[in-house]
């Protein structure tokens, strides 16, 4: 490796591991600032909350590399041009190409071993993260539960407390629970007490919650129409309840259809491949069993060679051979029936979608794994051309540039995704739409770069209007300016014409440091002046 490769690889290192560990430091203070409150002062060891934030560390890397590739291109490249040093390494022949050699053999290295982490690493750290909540949920249960929200504690409680107190948090006011029952989408039953507790122990998985002074309501299931539009309900008041509660949901570790969402997590791209297999086959079969279900309880048949009858017709072949007591009963079954068919279909709907939902998750989460490599690959090659051109690097401006354009890819995956969970688009197009999106903006920039352009080029739009806006110039002139006489040499002639037109401008400027002649900077001027850009133009922009 020759010196410049290790000088530019030693520098964009050196600055990489800065903004890792500090960025690091920030997201997983702000990652575990909703659990601060609940481990702090609850006698825990040092070493349990040193493994808490540990086992949180891991799924960070996911936002934190990216964004730290993108600022250490923007800074390191930036600090380059910024001291003209890409200045004197073009001034020997080498191109930003050339230069960025060494780093793309980093960044290449960087990519597969961010695969591997997500793929290994961070599915590890999930499982562990997830038993040690569980049992640090089994030594202090009121962690599960936070004030003033409604918390999800296993597959069907969903409780809310207004405030707790006591020891250890066991005392609540203001209890609120909303209960699933099985069979049934949706929360059909509440329950209200002014007071609880709570009881748990190491030796058991179940949470007790005592509740005192509160009222039980419940939906009532009719089959009945008339009577399920009335809407009945049960209510009841108790002095003290009892509900116990299955801590041991909270430790997802087999995946099985009753699973949480978010398991996916804890399994590599070979468990998930495999899982969403499963899970296919399982949600084609539904989706099968239920329609021929619904047309085996209908009792359809295939129509062969039958004609519809007119509108005005139907009437009279149905109903008018019964009485009119009869086609009111025939009528009202009828309706009965159907209704009784759309909500199937709607709770069958619901459960679908829930399905597809878990399908997509299940797949983001694979291209998740490559993406994450390839993400650091293209914002390496938007963040290296961008400082070469801003020419600014420290803590300033590329900061400002890095974080807005991080954000922005950054929210367009988010909303991809979301949009896939319900199945909008597909998994596949959401996990690698930023990716995709950045990829010519990093075609781009390194092309700008590459040939000494600026971000965009604003020239030729000038002048366009300035030839149709601007002034015209007065066809006598009083003073007519002196033609400087100079002679170039080959290789000055070569130079200049090898330069683009923001080349020539900083030609102007920088001649003598350079070490060019007069001659130089006077033959930069013709060949500005009959591209239309006059010293006027150039004093304006601070070139002269």
């Amino acid at each position: 490796m020759k010196i410049l490769d290790r000088y530019i690889l030693f520098t964009f290192v050196k600055t990489f591991l800065s903004i890792f560990i500090i960025l690091m430091f920030i997201f997983v203070l702000q990652s575990v600032w909703l659990y601060i409150q609940e481990l702090a002062g609850r006698d825990l060891d040092f070493g349990v909350i040193l493994k808490f934030l540990l086992f949180v560390t891991p799924s960070l890397v996911t936002l934190v590399l990216p964004l730290s590739v993108l600022l250490t291109s923007i800074m390191t490249f930036g600090n380059f041009a910024e001291n003209y040093e890409f200045a004197a390494m073009k001034s020997t022949g080498i191109s930003l190409q050339r230069a960025m050699k060494s780093l793309i053999v980093f960044i290449v290295f960087l990519g597969i071993t961010s695969f591997l982490f997500a793929n290994y690493v961070i599915p590890a750290s999930q499982f562990e993260f997830r038993n040690l909540r569980n049992n640090i949920g089994k030594l202090k249960p009121a962690m599960i539960i936070r004030s003033g929200q409604f918390n999800a504690v296993g597959d069907e409680i969903n409780i809310r407390v207004a405030n707790k107190h006591g020891e250890r948090d066991q005392y609540l006011t203001d209890v609120i629970i909303h209960k699933k029952e099985p069979g049934r989408v949706g929360n059909f039953t509440v329950i209200k007490a002014k007071k609880g507790e709570l009881i748990s122990s190491l030796e058991s998985p179940i949470l007790s919650l005592k509740l005192s002074e509160g009222n039980y309501y419940s939906e009532v299931v009719q089959k009945d129409y008339k009577k399920k539009k009335r809407e009945p309900f049960v209510k009841s008041f108790f002095e003290t309840y009892t509900l116990n509660i299955d801590l041991g949901s909270l430790d997802d570790v087999d995946l099985d259809e009753k699973g949480i969402d978010n398991s996916y997590q804890m399994l590599n791209a070979k468990e998930l491949d495999s899982s969403l297999q499963e899970l296919s086959v399982n949600y084609t079969k539904s989706r099968t069993d239920f329609g021929e279900t619904f047309i085996r309880k209908a009792n359809f048949s295939p129509l062969k060679d039958f004609k519809v009858p007119e509108a005005d017709t139907i009437q009279e072949i149905l109903l008018d051979n019964y009485e009119l007591v009869d086609r009111v009963a025939i009528l009202q079954t009828m309706k009965t029936s159907i209704n009784n068919s759309i909500t199937s279909i709607e709770r069958r709907r619901k459960i679908h979608a829930v399905d597809v939902k878990r399908l997509s998750k299940f797949e983001i989460a694979i291209h998740d794994k490559y993406v994450l490599g390839f993400s650091c690959i293209v914002l390496f090659f938007v963040g290296a051309p961008l400082g070469a051109i801003i020419r600014k690097g420290g803590l300033g401006l590329p900061i400002v540039i890095g974080v807005g354009l991080f954000l922005t890819f950054h929210f367009v995956g988010i909303f991809a995704k979301n949009s896939a969970e319900d199945g909008t688009i597909s998994a596949f197009t959401a996990s690698w739409l930023s990716t995709f999106i950045t990829l010519p903006i990093g075609v781009y920039l390194t092309y700008r770069a590459t040939t000494d352009q600026g971000i965009v080029d604003f020239d030729p739009i000038r002048l366009f209007f300035q030839k149709i806006f601007g002034k015209k110039k007065k066809e006598v002139e009083d003073v007519v300016e002196e033609k400087i006489a100079y002679t170039l040499t080959e290789d000055e002639e070569a130079l200049l014409d090898a330069r683009s037109i923001n080349q020539l401008k900083e030609l102007i400027t920088t001649y003598k440091e350079d070490n060019y002649s007069e001659a130089v900077k006077h033959g930069a001027l013709d060949r500005l002046a009959a591209l239309g850009i006059t010293k006027e133009n150039l004093k304006s922009q601070g070139f002269l």
